[in-house]
């Protein structure tokens, strides 16, 4: 079983830059892909960022594309999400997600077999 536990939101003013760190318990983390995903209130889920098992592969979704940076660190089963240039639309609960033994990076949410309990990211104007 695997466990992973996200950290690093908060309030922040639009502009304003937040990291987010999501780290996994298992033996599993190296050989897994890993995602963020956000929900706003209303909303669907939606892919956010998505990174190799390596770290040598990162994708986007559009809305944050040159803003947010997805990393990992393996030795210390974390992986990271660097926001910056925040707006009152990134507001929304982050989620992280683990697609384990894989090599396959999925921008979708179906293929993640574990998934942290969510950090509120506000973002005000």
């Amino acid at each position: 079983q695997v466990q992973l536990v996200e950290s690093g939101g908060g309030l922040v003013q639009a502009g304003g830059s937040l990291r987010l760190s999501c780290v996994a318990s298992g033996r599993t983390f190296s050989s897994s892909v890993m995602g963020w995903f956000r929900q706003a209130p209303g909303k669907e889920r939606e892919f956010v960022a998505a990174i190799s098992r390596s770290g040598g592969s990162t994708y986007y979704g559009d809305s944050v594309k040159g803003r947010f940076t997805i990393s990992r660190d393996n030795a210390k089963n974390t992986v990271y999400l660097q926001m910056s240039s925040l707006k009152p639309e990134d507001t929304a609960v982050y989620y992280c997600a683990l697609d384990r033994d894989t090599i396959v990076v999925s921008t979708t949410e179906r293929p993640y077999d574990y998934w942290g309990q969510g950090t509120q990211v506000t973002v005000s104007s």
